[in-house]
């Protein structure tokens, strides 16, 4: 291997590790009293019943939000709370089986060759955006979403 080549793949490899160094400061965990005071209202109102995993901040667009991770009946639920204690965004894990057929199709023709591991409905203030199906290609795993129709979405959710 050439001097160049070998430099070229150093420099690859260190901007890659400082682009994962960023995208690790945009989220990081914290604790339940780490939370402010209407999040942690929201949280507890949110969490009954639950078990709850953990909790991290995360900066996006200049906002900072909260995100509960917890097991509901068995199935993991995580709650995105804005600063004012706001639900953003609710992902909640679903049964394949409790989806519709058009829903199950959608998700299996975007898996492709894929085994679809676990599937999560997403909703944005109180409302279902979309389905995000977890997938494993051969080892290499990835997500495919669909809209609540089962239809491809314009955009990523």
């Amino acid at each position: 291997m050439n001097i160049r080549r070998k430099i070229s793949i150093i420099m690859i490899a260190g901007l890659a590790a400082a682009g994962m160094a960023a995208a690790q400061e945009q989220e990081k965990k914290i604790k339940r009293s780490d939370l402010p005071p209407a999040v942690e209202k929201t949280v507890a109102a949110q969490s009954a019943g639950a078990t709850i995993k953990g909790f991290s901040e995360e900066k996006e667009k200049g906002q900072i939000f909260y995100e509960a991770e917890m097991i509901v009946n068995g199935h993991t639920k995580d709650v995105l709370i804005d600063a004012k204690g706001g639900v953003v965004e609710v992902e909640e894990q679903v049964a394949m089986d409790s989806l519709s057929a058009e829903v199950k199709a959608g998700l299996l023709a975007k898996a492709g060759k894929g085994k679809i591991t676990a599937v999560e409905s997403i909703k944005k203030h109180d409302k279902l955006v979309a389905y995000e199906a977890k997938v494993d290609t051969g080892g290499k795993k990835s997500e495919v979403q669909v809209g609540p129709d089962g239809k491809p979405l314009d955009h990523e959710e």
